[in-house]
């Protein structure tokens, strides 16, 4: 669904969350440390809610509210997708995390956590880093994505990437016959700690890579360590390559951007790519392209969370539950295909199927 349509909704806010289909959005103030924050809570049929915090300077609180509706609602389908036993959840925090964030602003957020009583359990995301939940951590047992010191998973990011780098191995064996990225040239949107980590795993297969972001910084660090092709950010789209795989934000797949690309698959780590997950989707079909559900491949991260929320966390078997997300991918492709639909359909109606049949199984009776 578009920013648009939300905006445009007759019914006002109680529409926008009909149409998405939320349990609960609850807003977040505090004066003195000047929090202000969303948390969307979209369906706990399968279990609590759990999703990232991210921190970004949102233009306007509309902009915060569509983000978090739509980024929960991605968890719902990532985790039942993925086969977790979590709900869909996330939460916004609206502000510069650079100047903002404090000891005091950080507990203050994670006293709004623990009011809800483990309905939502907390991460981090874009702009949040497991410092951070140390904070959080003080006020609520609400929180996922602890140093391991702490006995937390540490970051999830790795995780994150290495389900991505199977997705996009996934989509070469559907459109080329074989997983091989050898030689393939991919073209990285956001080179922050997934897209870092995806960039490592690209390189040590012999692809060529070209790499975007916002930061300078990262840009020349990658460059420095690895042999990519830095491009200019709004060049991304123009490339010929085989691969474009988005790992900043979402709704890069747009009215604008999906008829300059020159590639034959899109996947990525970024979540909502698309801006309207049905028309773009189906646009990226038209134009012979496949394309990986984001909530799909980036999973990675959620499974890492996930692992830790249960208790005795183990690496090894955090990844070896990640390497699931290649034939889970492979599966989403050939049924779009069989069914002629296009695969953000496909892996929303596979979802939906698990949310629906194990979620009559947790009913009480």
């Amino acid at each position: 669904m578009e920013v648009s349509e939300l905006k445009k909704s007759e019914t006002g806010l109680f529409g926008a969350l009909a149409q998405l289909g939320h349990e609960q959005v609850v807003f977040c103030y505090d004066e003195p440390t000047g929090l202000k924050a969303i948390i969307g809570i979209h369906n706990t049929a399968l279990g609590p809610a759990l999703g990232g915090t991210r921190m970004w300077n949102y233009a306007t609180e509309q902009e915060a509210l569509t983000d978090v509706l739509r980024l929960s609602r991605g968890m719902t389908f990532k985790a039942a997708i993925t086969g977790l036993n979590l709900g869909g959840g996330k939460a916004v925090i609206i502000g510069d995390a650079k100047t903002q964030k404090t000891e005091a602003f950080l507990r203050r957020f994670g006293k709004f956590i623990n009011s809800l009583g483990g309905k939502y359990i907390t991460a981090e995301d874009v702009n949040m880093k497991t410092a951070d939940m140390e904070y959080i951590a003080m006020e609520t047992r609400y929180v996922t994505g602890l140093p391991e010191t702490m006995g937390g998973g540490g970051d999830p990011s790795p995780v994150t990437a290495y389900g991505t780098y199977l997705g996009i191995k996934a989509s070469a064996k559907k459109v080329f016959g074989n997983d091989s990225l050898a030689n393939r040239k991919i073209a990285v949107q956001g080179v922050g700690q997934v897209g870092m980590h995806l960039v490592e795993y690209l390189v040590k297969e012999n692809a060529q890579v070209f790499i975007t972001d916002i930061s300078d910084e990262k840009v020349k660090d990658l460059t420095s360590r690895f042999r990519v092709t830095p491009v200019n950010q709004e060049a991304i789209y123009d490339l010929d390559v085989d691969v474009y795989a988005p790992c900043a934000l979402g709704a890069t797949l747009n009215d604008i951007t999906i008829p300059r690309l020159k590639c034959s698959i899109v996947a990525g780590a970024a979540n909502n790519q698309l801006k309207d997950e049905i028309r773009h989707g189906y646009m990226l079909q038209d134009r012979g392209i496949t394309y990986a559900p984001d909530f799909l491949i980036n999973a990675g991260g959620l499974i890492n969370v996930y692992n830790e929320y249960l208790g005795h966390y183990n690496r090894k078997r955090v990844f070896e539950q990640a390497e699931r997300i290649f034939d889970t991918c492979l599966n989403i492709l050939n049924m779009a295909s069989r069914e002629k639909i296009s695969a953000q359909e496909a892996a929303i109606k596979m979802a939906e199927s698990r949310i629906e049949e194990v979620g009559r199984v947790r009913i009480p009776r």
